[in-house]
């Protein structure tokens, strides 16, 4: 007997499967919190595999054992990533003093203009130092747990490089070893899937990692030729933050407008400005088309959302991994609407 008719059935079983699914999402979003020491350096793994992978495939191809070959894309990623934390850190301790003066030129000058009355940078450092007095205690404790925190990062970082070798090494078996283990009837259609999610993720980071590097050297060269103090500091965070999509851009071309406008005057400042705005531009309705757009398709409000709940849930982070996996997750969607529609299409012609 129904005592509900038809369509309050149908809201009802969706309710149930939105329900359902907002669970297991939330259980196993806390699991992985739970977990962060073992899940992140897996993430990352994965992530240096992406982007990695094709320089793999090219020394398999020559013939390079497989071991020596994960071997020396490992060696070679280390070398890479250490030479550009190199570079970030000595450009950064380089120009660190003048941006930082630069900066505090520009806090001034927002005090003189909007600051309350009595009210001076020198009397919130007097004030300051009073609060650290106090307080000490609480900042020893910080500092140990910082240094916690410090070592902890590099273990999941050692980690990460480990498991990269043996992703790649061992990544022939990843399809044997998914379809052994997916339930009968569906090994096709997770095989699919997680093809779709990799190569999803693989064409983010390719992408992200070339127009990052377009968008530092842009603007590292505009603001060498605006004679802007510390473009290679600048040029280096453009570098850095460029992964965290929107935000990252908006962040790395505020403080460059900021340093401009505190140390070559309001003139320079706009110029800085065109030059962050031109290279968006550049990058939004040229390099994103040509580059990304092939492999990963996702709005702005999307990757906006995605960033929003990554930073919630895990902070830098989050915000970092945010992204890919959820291009990741757009894959899966559209390989499993492919597949339904494709297999839906002889029952409704017949």
């Amino acid at each position: 007997m129904h005592l509900l008719p038809d369509p309050a059935r149908r809201f009802a079983a969706w309710c149930a499967v939105v329900l359902l699914a907002s669970g297991v999402g939330y259980v196993g979003i806390r699991l992985c919190a739970e977990f962060r020491t073992a899940v992140t350096p897996v993430l990352l793994a994965l992530l240096g595999t992406a982007l990695l992978g094709p320089l793999y495939r090219r020394m398999v191809k020559a013939r390079v054992p497989r071991s020596i070959a994960a071997g020396l894309t490992c060696v070679a990623v280390v070398a890479v990533v250490g030479g550009a934390v190199y570079i970030v850190v000595a450009a950064l301790i380089d120009t660190g003093d003048e941006i930082i003066a630069s900066l505090r030129d520009a806090a001034e000058g927002v005090a003189d203009h909007f600051g309350a009355a009595g009210t001076s940078l020198d009397d919130l450092a007097s004030n300051s130092r009073e609060l650290l007095s106090r307080f000490g205690g609480t900042a020893a404790s910080n500092v140990i747990s910082g240094v916690s925190v410090v070592g902890e990062g590099i273990a999941m970082a050692v980690l990460a490089l480990l498991l990269v070798f043996f992703f790649l090494r061992d990544s022939d078996r990843a399809v044997g070893a998914l379809r052994a283990v997916a339930p009968r009837g569906t090994a096709d259609t997770v095989e699919a899937m997680a093809r779709r999610a990799f190569q999803a993720v693989e064409g983010f980071m390719r992408g992200t990692t070339l127009i990052a590097l377009i968008d530092a050297v842009c603007i590292t060269v505009g603001l060498l030729i605006l004679d802007v103090p510390g473009a290679v500091g600048l040029g280096a965070l453009v570098l850095v933050l460029a992964y965290i999509p929107y935000l990252g851009a908006f962040l790395s071309g505020t403080v460059a407008v900021l340093v401009a406008l505190a140390d070559r005057g309001f003139v320079v400042a706009l110029w800085a400005l065109g030059v962050v705005l031109a290279v968006q531009v550049l990058e939004g309705h040229v390099l994103q088309p040509m580059i990304q757009s092939r492999t990963v398709q996702m709005h702005p409000a999307a990757v906006m959302l995605a960033i929003t709940a990554g930073a919630s849930v895990a902070g830098i982070l989050g915000m970092l991994l945010a992204v890919p996996l959820t291009a990741a997750a757009f894959g899966i969607l559209h390989e499993l609407r492919t597949r339904y529609a494709t297999s839906a299409e002889p029952a409704g012609g017949s």
